[in-house]
């Protein structure tokens, strides 16, 4: 994909523009974070009646929400999820999500800081599948395991609480063994990766981040090899061994996602969509989203608005 860098005069449109985009949450964890050295926190909510929260994304850590009981629906990057208990909602970082909990709804939210998230998910190369998109998963998948993983979230609750010595080396234990539930449990993407070396998947997961850093900026990927000091044939080979897809593939898929949020969730004109993603052009980015999605960015933005109503 070629689409060159925003111009002088489209920047000063966008500027002028007052640009309404998806809301970046803070939470009150993060007011705790500033306080002490904050990577977990468990927090348990039993809201009496229905309690609906707007699409919003949260930049700075993902989550897992456990509904020991009751039911809604999950807007899920403009999709309607319904969910029932006991199942687990996963939220990676940045995720587009809106939570509408019928009544009184049971739950449980573990809230994890991102490095923190990054560092227990490179134990295993299934966690980093598992937090690659967001997921809901039923607990129903073996005899127990509601059981088995609520017991695990209040021992999780106990350490954190608990303070005492080796309490960050407890905390890590426990979540990774929540994790491994979730990995066990889900329908992860089946990727013939049995092959992939343990660099190959190291190789692919820094270009994951580059991307997420750079997908703005139309760089070639010629320019990501060099920041990773690989060649590009290393850097196919890499993605395509641990992915399944080419790096190309991966940036487009990236760009689409971050597109579709904002005809979704946000107010900006389709041209400003595509300045705001590096296009020049925003007959390109037409034809560009088209061919990965299918349909035009302004039909999807109308399915997708009218699907929603509908779903209220």
């Amino acid at each position: 994909m070629t689409h060159s860098a925003i111009t002088k005069q489209q920047r000063d449109l966008n500027h002028k523009t007052p640009l309404t985009t998806v809301p970046k949450v803070r939470l009150y964890v993060e007011r705790q974070k500033q306080k002490e050295n904050w990577f977990v926190n468990i927090g348990h909510v039993t809201d009496r009646g229905r309690w609906r929260t707007a699409p919003h994304a949260h930049p700075e850590y993902g989550q897992v929400i456990f509904v020991r009981s009751g039911h809604g629906v999950m807007n899920l990057e403009g999709s309607s999820v319904p969910f029932t208990g006991p199942c687990v909602l996963l939220l990676p970082t940045e995720c587009v999500h809106g939570l509408d909990y019928e009544m009184d709804v049971d739950r449980w939210v573990v809230t994890i800081e991102v490095a923190y998230l990054t560092q227990v998910n490179s134990k295993l190369h299934e966690f980093i599948q598992l937090w690659a998109a967001p997921r809901m998963i039923p607990l129903s998948y073996a005899e127990q395991s509601a059981s088995e993983f609520f017991g695990l979230i209040q021992r999780l609750e106990q350490e954190l609480e608990s303070k005492t010595i080796g309490h960050i080396i407890g905390t890590e234990a426990l979540l990774t063994s929540l994790l491994l539930m979730l990995v066990r449990g889900v329908q992860l993407e089946q990727i013939d990766n049995d092959g992939a070396t343990r660099n190959e998947i190291r190789v692919a997961d820094r270009f994951r981040e580059l991307i997420e850093q750079h997908y703005r900026q139309n760089l070639a990927l010629q320019d990501y090899a060099s920041m990773m000091a690989v060649s590009l044939v290393q850097l196919r080979a890499a993605c395509a061994s641990a992915t399944g897809h080419s790096p190309t593939k991966m940036i487009h898929a990236r760009i689409i996602t971050e597109a579709k949020r904002n005809l979704i969730f946000g107010d900006m004109a389709v041209e400003q969509v595509a300045f705001s993603l590096g296009f020049a052009d925003a007959a390109y980015f037409t034809r560009f989203f088209r061919k990965e999605v299918g349909q035009t960015p302004s039909q999807f933005r109308i399915a997708s608005r009218e699907q929603a109503h509908r779903s209220k």
